[in-house]
Formats: C-alpha cells, structure tokens, sequence
C-alpha cells in the first residue's frame, strides 16, 4: 500500500480554516437596504403623530378590550348583594 500524505491535525486545520477567513474580502452591505431605511425614516417623520393608537384604531382589539373590560368582575354596574347566610339578630318579637 502506498504512504498517503500525513493528515494535518486539529490545530493544523484551524488554523487553515481562521487563514481562509481571514483572506476573504470583507462583506459590503448593499446599498438598496440603507435607501429603504432611510426612506422608511423620513417616511414616519413626514406623517406625523396619529390622533389614535394603532391598536385603538384596530376594531377587533378595541372590541376585545371592551369585553374584558365588561366581564372583569369588579362590580361598579350592579349593585353589592348580601350573602345569603349573614346573621341577623333576633330582637325577641319587638
């Protein structure tokens, strides 16, 4: 059987793989991304502030609030009823 090379160890191969990465040319972004942030950007500025939250202006949500608001128990609608086992005291047929 023929001699193959001698397999380059672990820390042979790191090394090969950190030297490859470093000779690769830097990533460029791309120029369209920073035009569409931009124009995103001056886009918001330009409209200003909104009369209502975005979430107000959602019917569903503004329904949903609605009825958690309406079945949230606290009771200011109807008025307090008393328990039905409180004790009376008995004035003894006055």
């Amino acid at each position: 059987m023929p001699d193959s090379a001698p397999r380059p160890t672990a820390d042979e191969e790191w090394e090969n793989l950190l030297h490859q990465w470093r000779t690769q040319p830097t990533a460029q972004p791309r120029p369209f991304f920073y035009n569409r942030v931009r124009a995103r950007l001056t886009g918001e500025v330009a409209r200003g502030p909104q009369p209502l939250p975005v979430w107000l202006r959602w019917p569903s949500y503004a329904v949903m609030l609605g009825i958690i608001l309406l079945l949230s128990g606290d009771g200011a609608v109807e008025r307090s009823v008393e328990p039905a086992n409180h004790y009376q005291i008995y004035s003894g047929g006055r």
